[in-house]
Parts: structure tokens; C-alpha cells; sequence
């Protein structure tokens, strides 16, 4: 299946899939900058230049689109190096890890050496999707990631989905890179204070809207606001009230002002702070 951008779509199962409906209206523009740190560009309907002049008309001045294989990481480096405001991820996704050969893992390597990478990810565990006798693959792909990283010293980006105790044991063993991102993060409180005393960053996704979403807003009012980062996980993942609609950067706003109800502070307070934290994790100016 190819996009409207020419990008072969990927196959990895994701949060969201069967999106029906027409792109929701832009909300608000926020009061102060933000960003979309984790968003897949290359499955998006259009092109990049209009999801990205609809994320500037709303204060997302710059996103972080991640590949899940060596073909779309690729494409997200390539992206990058042509749009100043937009950064790359490059990894074998958790699910993708049992096709990975060494031929794989050298052309990670290789582009997440690249200057417009800014991480290295979706990297992690994945035990709701995948079958036991596949874990034990996702747990070598998850280490190589992790030397990966240290190597390069990107950050590490974290697909962790119904195996939180095990991707922290993996990261105690192999010691953590400086920069650690829980992408679209799944736990709750407890657990998001267990990451946070360990300097992890945790990374909210549209879901944090959704009405049984209960837990995930008791997480994010734990993550202070130095460990917290927004991400669309685009075109998966809107936010309400256009769950099930496609999802693109132009509608951070709406988790942003989620999390700023949440921690009881304006948005321009958690706009601010998203954007100093992205500027340390990834280490752009």
C-alpha cells in the first residue's frame, strides 16, 4: 500500500489502524511553540510540505518522524536533510525485529550516524502483539538498539507495549544510554514514577484524551514537566474528539492542552517545557 507522498506504506500493526473520515479540523493555534516528537510522515495522506505548513499554522514548529525498518528510516533521513524542521528516528521496529539480518543492523548503524538523526527508535518490547516465541528476537534487536545509541549518542526511543518490568530490566543490563524516550507511554502512575526516577523522558500521545484513558492522565501528572514530551504518533492515535479520524502534527494542540489541564498550568507552561525537554533529549538548538 503506498501513500499519497509515494512512500511505501509499512506493514507494522498500530494503535488506531482502520482510521475512517476526512482530516479533523485544525484546532486553536497554541500560545506558545510546541512539537511533535514521534510521528511517521511517510504514512500520512499529502505531502510532507502541507503536513508541515498545517503544523507551523498551529505553533508545531518542528517533528520527529520515525522509521521502523532500514527502507523508511531511509525515507526519514532523506526528509529531514530536505526540511530544516523536521528530524529523524531510525530503527527495526520491535515487530519487524525477526526479519532483521546483520545486513539490517549495519544500515541502522550507518544512519544513525547521520546528522539529521535525532534518535534511535522505535526500539523495545513489544508483548501484546507478538507471540512469546518471538520475544526472545525483540530482546536481541532491543540491546543492538541500545549499543546503537550509545555508540552514536542519540537518543533511545522506546516501544514498550504490556511489558514494562522487562524493558526496564534490558535497560538496567545493558545500562541506558543519557537519553531515554517512553514513546506513546502505556503505564501508569506507578510505573511512570518508577521511569522517572531513573531520568527516563516519557513521551504522551493523543490517547491521553480518551475517556477511559484514566491511568495515562495520572501518569502524565506525575512526569514532571523537564521528563515530558507530546507526540501524535501520526496518522494514528487522535486525540479527542476526533478519535478514529487521521491523526498528523497540526493537532498536538489538543494534548498539549489535555496534559495542561491535567497538571493544573496554562498551555503556554507545558508548550515551554516540551520544548526545552525535546532540546535536550535530541540535542538541537
Amino acid at each position: 500500500m503506498t501513500s499519497a507522498s509515494g512512500r511505501q506504506r509499512h506493514t507494522v500493526p498500530s494503535p488506531g489502524a482502520g482510521r475512517v473520515g476526512d482530516p479533523p479540523p485544525a484546532p486553536p493555534p497554541l500560545a506558545a511553540p510546541a512539537l511533535d516528537s514521534h510521528c511517521h510522515l511517510d504514512l500520512m495522506e499529502g505531502s510532507v510540505e502541507a503536513a508541515l505548513a498545517a503544523a507551523q499554522a498551529v505553533g508545531i514548529a518542528r517533528v520527529v518522524s520515525v522509521g521502523v525498518d532500514v527502507p523508511t528510516s531511509q525515507w526519514q533521513v532523506d526528509v529531514a536533510t530536505r526540511h530544516e524542521d523536521v528530524f529523524a528516528a531510525v530503527a527495526i521496529h520491535p515487530n519487524e525485529a525477526h526479519h532483521a539480518d546483520e545486513a539490517a543492523w549495519q544500515g541502522i548503524a550507518a544512519l544513525a550516524a547521520d546528522p539529521h538523526v535525532v534518535a534511535v527508535g522505535e526500539t523495545g518490547l513489544d508483548h501484546y502483539r507478538t507471540a512469546a516465541e518471538m520475544w526472545g528476537r525483540q530482546e536481541e534487536s532491543f540491546r543492538r538498539h541500545i549499543a546503537i545509541a550509545k555508540e552514536t549518542g542519540k537518543a533511545l526511543v522506546i516501544h514498550d507495549r504490556d511489558a514494562h518490568d522487562d524493558v526496564l530490566r534490558v535497560l538496567e543490563s545493558e545500562g541506558a544510554p543519557e537519553h531515554v524516550v517512553f514513546h506513546c507511554f502505556s503505564g501508569d502512575a506507578d510505573f511512570a514514577r518508577r521511569c522517572v526516577d531513573r531520568g527516563y523522558t516519557l513521551s504522551f500521545a493523543g490517547n491521553v484524551t480518551f475517556k477511559n484513558a484514566g491511568d495515562l492522565r495520572d501518569a502524565a501528572e506525575v512526569a514532571p514537566l523537564d521528563q515530558l514530551l507530546v507526540e501524535t504518533d501520526a496518522p494514528f492515535l487522535t486525540p479527542m474528539p476526533h478519535r478514529g479520524r487521521p491523526n498528523a502534527p497540526y493537532l498536538i494542540p489538543l494534548t498539549v492542552r489535555a496534559i495542561a489541564e491535567v497538571k493544573g498550568v496554562d498551555e503556554a507552561t507545558v508548550a515551554a517545557g516540551v520544548t526545552q525537554t525535546a532540546a535536550r533529549v535530541f540535542a538541537w538548538s
